[in-house]
């Protein structure tokens, strides 16, 4: 009677897809039935019934974990398939979740547990390390793992990337000789090409041992060593005595936690001198008051792609850097082009899956087709954004900086951005 109602919900689904015009879904049940159309060009064949609950529900996150356990398996071009999955989202993925007051309390509890320095470390590495091979796969060259720029639509992948770490190192204003902090530099794009094309001294931190190592190895290679260094660091531990000129974080504050964003804004306030400039780029929420997507989305997410990582509307970001004395100056919302960023990533991942099964094993590789691609969708839909925001130090002086009254490096207008 309850598989009934079940199959009868289910079919009831698949039967209102034709209404919101996305591709077509059917469903193979364990003893071969079908439910849905003979030539739908999405199709779930399932192991076990256990699934079906979760799709009439509009479960997509249990139903991708479903996947990632092989317990159904997913037919079809992974843009349909995201369209279908959250075609099938019964609830607002950006909204507050019930009971907002005592969830935010138990995740501002969970967030302090989270991100204690050693599981911070834990959870980088569960990410980043799983195969230096299977992300130069999909990435491009110089392995950026954060949202390209695509300045001129014609741009390849590549080329979108570099000229996302040159309107970085615009935005900065970086001059030869300063000292720069790259915290989270990843495989080290943004570090050597500052160093390289701007003529800084950089320094880079990271908690992964496989992008630590790649880094030094570039390091050496191009002659760089009196120059650039990279340490294996959390950026709590760094030391405040020598300040930088300017700072970086790119992709990395996802990673710090609610609980901890007022420490980290502080700890990068104290690290940065007086008029110098801080540029911080990373995912936000879409909604005000959700630390993660719903419909079991943001939970498949921290399971299997990052975890411990939490989302914060960029209004919440940018009170909290305030509080911590840093002057927000400029704040760029880049969403639509992290989505043209993780389409990219998709289609190269599919295009080469068998190699990525073999560097990185099965589970992995079901599990990234379905977040690049589940991502991508869910930028375009604004469910998350992806903001630049640059900050200042104040010297508290008003004779400070190109214009009277600026007290950073900073000049008040964008022009030099684009010039």
């Amino acid at each position: 009677m309850l598989e009934s109602l079940v199959l009868d919900r289910v079919q009831t689904r698949l039967d209102g897809l034709a209404a919101q015009r996305v591709p077509a879904l059917a469903v193979v049940l364990p003893g071969g039935r079908r439910i849905g159309p003979a030539d739908a060009p999405v199709c779930l064949t399932l192991r076990s019934l256990t699934p079906l609950a979760w799709l009439a529900a509009g479960q997509v996150g249990r139903v991708a974990e479903a996947h990632v356990r092989g317990r159904l398996d997913i037919a079809g071009r992974m843009r349909d398939v995201v369209e279908v999955a959250f075609a099938l989202v019964r609830e607002d993925p950006t909204a507050a979740a019930p009971l907002a007051r005592w969830a935010e309390m138990l995740r501002h509890g969970r967030s302090l547990v989270r991100h204690r320095v050693p599981a911070d470390a834990r959870q980088v590495q569960q990410h980043y390390d799983v195969s230096d091979a299977f992300y130069a796969l999909w990435l491009d060259p110089r392995r950026i793992y954060s949202c390209a720029y695509w300045r001129d639509p014609a741009m390849s992948l590549a080329q979108a990337q570099e000229a996302k770490l040159e309107h970085i190192c615009r935005k900065l204003r970086l001059t030869p000789g300063e000292r720069f902090l790259d915290i989270g530099a990843g495989w080290g794009g943004l570090l050597l090409w500052a160093a390289e094309h701007h003529g800084v001294h950089g320094s880079g931190i990271t908690l992964s041992r496989h992008q630590h190592a790649h880094v030094n190895r570039l390091i050496e290679a191009r002659g760089l060593g009196g120059r650039v260094q990279m340490r294996l660091l959390d950026y709590r531990q760094l030391p405040e005595d020598e300040p930088f000129d300017k700072i970086a974080s790119v992709g990395m504050f996802e990673h710090v936690g609610r609980a901890n964003l007022p420490r980290y804004f502080a700890k990068i306030r104290r690290l940065l001198k007086p008029g110098g400039l801080l540029l911080n780029h990373g995912i936000t929420a879409g909604g005000t008051r959700n630390a993660q997507l719903g419909a079991g989305i943001g939970d498949f997410i921290e399971r299997y792609i990052f975890p411990g990582g939490e989302l914060l509307h960029v209004s919440h970001v940018l009170r909290v850097m305030a509080e911590a004395g840093l002057e927000g100056l400029d704040t760029e919302n880049l969403r639509p082009h992290y989505a043209r960023t993780l389409w990219a990533w998709s289609d190269a991942l599919e295009a080469r899956l068998d190699e990525a099964a073999r560097v990185s094993g099965e589970a992995t590789v079901r599990a990234y087709r379905l977040y690049l691609a589940g991502s991508a969708a869910a930028f375009e839909r604004g469910w998350m954004a992806l903001h630049q925001t640059l900050a200042a130090h104040p010297t508290g002086d008003p004779a400070d900086g190109p214009m009277r009254g600026a007290q950073s490096a900073y000049p008040f207008n964008r022009d030099y951005m684009s010039r």
